[in-house]
């Protein structure tokens, strides 16, 4: 069985392995030079970044695609739990050093909320029969047919999956900074807490399952440890070439066209690609006469897109966390701009991610590593960001100099940044969004893009934009949907 797998994404990688230890004969195809897609790395004068994903949740995900091979983990890759999970910074300068030790965590809350202290305990033990059904029970489920997501949506009603997870923490939370701080975990994923469904509040508990870990050497060193892996068991890696056609006879696909006019016949075709791209770029004609697929495609909404600033500094920051989240003063208002209005606001929220906290390899001696992740708008917006670019990067050294590094922009000694016109040419996202499709109730399991197509034999998806979803821990569970239905 000739299996050939397009974008070496997390996914794509998983996808590739789980398929070589069922027997295929697996072609790994990746238009860069270098894998990872979203977790790719940029070096630049000695200071080492992270392209994409940093928090490193449900490690056994990755462990285990070692294990399928009889390998130890740890003489590939090395993660280590951080103590601190995310230092979260108020509008008033406020910090709540967020974690998995209840003890500090309860004590922080009661500082802010006293009566709030409850109703937390209350929260997780919700969140944890979410995680138990969304993610242990349906998170590798096959959702391509209707019968099963009917099946479970009576357990979804009970879960109170219609809410969102701003409704459902603010049902047991009454301080809004607190609602807030509990409420932001869709943003790790692509959705407005407003609007994603609160089945996503499972990532709260599952962080609080697993904790939260650091790869040494950045989320990079995964991706070469996959490499080598690879290249062990025999995976054939394609570098600095694109697909540029999924290959159909019929309804049936035989094989992908790559840019330089080779065909590599495969009785299957993995996408890590994004879906919307794959069906509307790769495939040649109309994909299908179905009109509700049609019609599914077309009123899909895109999570929002990413400006992300590099850069290192010629000091260290030491009192900066390895993850720092800060709000702005408007968070409802400034999301509705960001998702629906699809308009720049200059009252911006932002992660900024320090691995050198952790990590003194990741910076020269005595120097710093950083970046800094803004939500903005998708290319739905129309925003020229030959123009914008400058002006937000200089707008977030001065929100950085402001809330947590002063003199920042005097000892930035190194630096550049993505926005989304990066994820859009480079990564093939449809309007440049930063998850591929929103989280939302009516974009969730059987609603999202299928993991089997819902028009081809023999062509798949892995990734964000299919189910169960964006983040490191969707992702790969995606592919061990695969060794389900393939």
């Amino acid at each position: 069985m000739n299996s050939v797998v397009i974008g070496s994404g997390f996914g794509g990688i998983a996808a590739a392995l789980r398929l070589k230890a069922k027997g295929h004969n697996v072609t790994l195809i990746e238009k860069h030079p270098d894998l990872g897609g979203r977790a790719r790395v940029f070096k630049k004068n000695g200071f080492i970044y992270d392209g994409g994903p940093t928090v490193i949740t449900a490690p056994y995900l990755i462990n285990e695609l070692f294990e399928l091979f009889e390998k130890d983990p740890k003489n590939y890759i090395k993660l280590s739990p951080l103590k601190i999970w995310y230092q979260f910074i108020f509008e008033d300068k406020t910090k709540f050093n967020y974690s998995g030790n209840e003890i500090e965590m309860k004590k922080q809350i009661e500082e802010i909320s006293k009566e709030d202290v409850k109703g937390y305990e209350k929260l997780v033990n919700f969140t944890k029969k979410i995680f138990d059904k969304g993610f242990t029970e349906l998170a590798d489920v096959p959702f391509d047919k209707p019968s099963v997501m009917i099946q479970q949506l009576p357990a979804l009603l009970k879960l109170k999956s219609y809410k969102s997870v701003y409704s459902l923490v603010s049902s047991f939370i009454k301080n809004e900074k607190l609602r807030r701080m509990l409420s932001m975990h869709p943003l790790l994923v692509g959705g407005n807490p407003f609007t994603t469904t609160s089945i996503y509040g499972l990532i709260l508990y599952l962080e609080k399952k697993w904790g939260i870990h650091y790869s040494m050497g950045g989320t990079g060193n995964i991706i070469k440890g996959f490499e080598k892996l690879m290249n062990e068991v025999g995976i054939k890696i394609i570098k600095g070439k694109e697909v540029i056609r999924i290959i159909t006879n019929k309804k049936k696909i035989s094989g992908v066209q790559l840019d330089d006019n080779n065909i590599i016949d495969s009785n299957n075709v993995i996408c890590n690609a994004d879906p919307p791209a794959v069906y509307e770029k790769m495939i040649n004609g109309n994909t299908n006469n179905s009109f509700f697929f049609k019609w599914k495609k077309n009123r899909m909404e895109y999570s929002m897109g990413l400006f992300v600033y590099y850069f290192g500094t010629k000091k260290t920051y030491n009192e900066v966390e390895h993850h720092t989240i800060k709000f702005g003063t408007k968070y409802k208002e400034h999301l509705d701009d960001i998702f629906n209005k699809k308009k720049l606001n200059s009252d911006i929220s932002y992660y900024l991610h320090r691995p050198s906290a952790t990590d003194k390899s990741m910076a020269p001696d005595g120097k710093d590593c950083f970046y800094v992740l803004v939500p903005v708008p998708n290319n739905q917006s129309k925003i020229n960001w030959e123009i914008e670019g400058e002006k937000m990067r200089n707008l977030v050294i001065d929100k950085m100099e402001n809330d947590l590094m002063p003199n920042l922009r005097e000892n930035i000694v190194e630096d550049f940044y993505l926005t989304p016109n990066y994820f859009e040419k480079d990564l093939n996202t449809k309007y440049g969004s930063g998850f591929s499709i929103q989280p939302k109730f009516s974009q969730s399991a059987y609603f999202r893009f299928h993991n089997r197509s819902e028009v081809y034999d023999g062509l798949y998806f892995v990734g964000a934009g299919t189910h169960p979803g964006a983040g490191v821990p969707g992702v790969l569970s995606s592919a061990k949907v695969l060794d389900k239905i393939i």
